[in-house]
């Protein structure tokens, strides 16, 4: 390729050293994620400039500096609008990346907003309402039980046992701790109680495609039955991934991941969450159109394993993505 690729990130290290908690760097990448990153892309034969954060890339880009593209996973630290910031620098200086672009990122973080559009496509996902004042849920019409986590979190930020919600009167608290907590709405939606899957994708719009699926089993001894911020962060210990059966359930699994990735206009690569409702029926949960890159812990490039991809071709096929689109 002989290009010259920044890499822009947030590191967890960096924010910690800062005095950031540990759950709140917890979408932040490790340094492991970037090494393996960086050689990756140095041996497909580019060469690399990491660059960080997005006050970083402000800096480079006034002081002059250029590349031939960017491989993105800034998480961005405030706002539903975070993950947006560095594809809108570098859309403003035309230079191309990898993955989503700015409008696609902040519709994907706010999940209500990502809910309504696949809905409106005739997709299915399970009913929610948006709280920002716990003092208006009296008459919410949604069947108990009930699931509320932060409207533009990732990562199982905000998800632990209180999640679940059996009770009317559970409701009002369950989403007060929450707003004060994140300092932003909650999603309320009706819980799904089925097996849950991670798709994985690749691609843009009509060259899209499904590149595996992965369900997720949480184990007994993990004393839950729900994918939480801490179940998530002990993983290797709590869960069990599988390469699931192909029958006509994953089939069906797969085209809804694939249809959804689409209506929102994903690209590069993502990760979209899926889960069976209580008659079985797969449901859209979320997308991730920025997925987590460490080689033998994220979702994503678990996913190309399960289906023989290497963690080198995963990235050669998603940096190919931005290289196409150089102008």
């Amino acid at each position: 390729m002989n290009a010259l690729i920044g890499l822009t990130y947030d590191l967890r290290s960096e924010y910690l050293a800062m005095g950031f908690s540990p759950e709140a760097v917890a979408e932040f990448d490790s340094d492991a994620t970037i090494n393996a990153l960086e050689q990756t892309i140095r041996t497909l034969g580019c060469r690399t400039d990491r660059i960080g954060h997005v006050k970083n890339l402000c800096a480079r880009l006034v002081k002059g500096d250029r590349w031939d593209a960017v491989f993105n996973i800034a998480e961005g630290v405030a706002g539903r609008g975070r993950e947006s910031q560095v594809p809108c620098l570098l859309d403003a200086y035309g230079i191309a990346y990898t993955f989503s672009d700015p409008l696609v990122c902040a519709v994907t973080l706010d999940k209500s907003v990502a809910k309504r559009l696949v809905q409106s496509a005739g997709l299915h996902t399970p009913r929610f309402h948006v709280a920002r004042d716990p003092a208006h849920l009296n008459n919410i019409s949604l069947e108990f039980p009930l699931f509320v986590k932060p409207l533009a979190e990732g990562t199982g930020k905000g998800i632990d046992h209180t999640s679940r919600v059996e009770q009317p009167e559970d409701l009002v608290p369950a989403c007060r701790a929450l707003i004060d907590r994140f300092r932003q709405p909650v999603l309320i939606e009706e819980y799904l109680p089925g097996r849950e899957f991670t798709v994985g994708l690749v691609g843009e719009g009509p060259s899209a495609r499904v590149l595996g699926v992965m369900e997720v089993e949480i184990l007994e001894h993990a004393q839950t039955d729900i994918y939480s911020y801490h179940v998530k962060e002990h993983c290797e210990q709590l869960v069990r991934y599988v390469r699931p059966h192909r029958d006509e359930l994953i089939g069906a699994v797969e085209r809804l991941a694939l249809e959804s990735y689409r209506v929102l206009e994903c690209r590069d690569a993502g990760r979209v969450d899926i889960r069976l409702d209580r008659h079985g029926l797969p449901a859209f949960m979320e997308v991730n159109p920025l997925p987590g890159l460490h080689p033998d812990h994220s979702d994503l490039p678990l996913i190309a394993a399960q289906e023989g991809v290497t963690y080198s071709d995963l990235i050669r096929t998603i940096l190919e993505g931005a290289l196409s689109r150089v102008r």
